[in-house]
């Protein structure tokens, strides 16, 4: 098991192409032959070796590293594939208008509209404004379940506007 001061004062043997300090359940300290230092959690899948990397020491610590490692753990327990998760987490990182079905929505339309016609370029955005955005703008697309896009569409079909409501639908869809 690692102590602080093994990983601090951890260095690059020269006749080798890489040295590993190993601690505990998998987790192990890298050095390069630049000497920087990574945390790696070593894993297995299919009967292949496969490593999940947990960050730089010392920004991430000791303890840091461990509480990493345990909650991957845990993640790929249940059946959560680590490093496609870490896709998801990077790309919602990088939208600056957020994840909510407004954001993604307008984002939609604003690369649609320039090839459709102003007409109907016009009654899209008022449909998502009219129909959608009150009950489902504000929240996040990953947790829109199926029967709240059913509610938005029921108060469209209360109103009589049937052909409305399936083309709320149709556009939802797209977007």
């Amino acid at each position: 098991m690692l102590t602080d001061a093994q990983c601090r004062n951890a260095t690059f043997p020269p006749d080798k192409k890489r040295e590993r300090f190993t601690d505990t359940a998998g987790l192990y300290l890298e050095i390069s032959p630049a000497g920087s230092k990574r945390w790696f959690w070593k894993t297995y899948a299919g009967g292949k070796e496969s490593r999940f990397a947990l960050g730089s020491y010392p920004v991430v610590t000791l303890t840091a590293a461990r509480k990493a490692r345990d909650a991957a753990k845990l993640q790929k327990s249940e059946g959560i594939d680590l490093v496609q998760a870490r896709k998801v987490e990077k790309l919602k990182a990088t939208r600056l208008g957020g994840d909510t079905f407004k954001a993604v929505a307008l984002e939609w339309y604003g690369k649609q509209a320039p090839q459709w016609s102003e007409s109907h370029a016009t009654r899209s955005k008022r449909q998502l404004e009219h129909d959608l955005f009150p009950w489902i703008g504000d929240r996040p697309m990953i947790d829109i379940q199926p029967m709240e896009l059913l509610a938005a569409l029921q108060k469209i079909e209360e109103r009589g506007a049937i052909e409305t409501a399936d083309r709320v639908l149709m556009l939802a869809r797209q977007v």
